[in-house]
């Protein structure tokens, strides 16, 4: 993370607050034109393509093939594999959001 004099604790406190925020308006048209406000084209694409390789872990593609394909590093790759084997994974329950919408 870079450098910007905020603390940890009010990065947590923020990025809580927006979650909270985003829940509460209930509108998946108002929550994507507010993040492409928010974020620059490449943290964008950079949140994309760690979904992406999240659905691609989930669907057995080798992390291989997943660098090749969204020309990323293995270790963004295995980070997310890790944190898609962890029993209270938040990409595990997303995934099942998913599966069930």
């Amino acid at each position: 993370m870079e450098n910007t004099g905020i603390s940890e604790e009010l990065v947590q406190d923020t990025i809580k607050e927006l979650c909270s925020l985003l829940v509460e308006s209930g509108d998946e048209q108002f929550i994507y034109d507010f993040l492409i406000c928010l974020l620059t084209p490449p943290e964008l694409k950079s949140i994309a393509s760690r979904w992406l390789l999240v659905k691609d872990v989930e669907a057995g593609i080798t992390q291989r093939e997943i660098a090749k394909k969204y020309g990323m590093s293995l270790c963004k790759i295995t980070r997310g594999s890790k944190e898609l084997q962890k029993p209270d994974s938040a990409f595990r329950k997303m995934l099942e959001i998913l599966k069930n919408k």
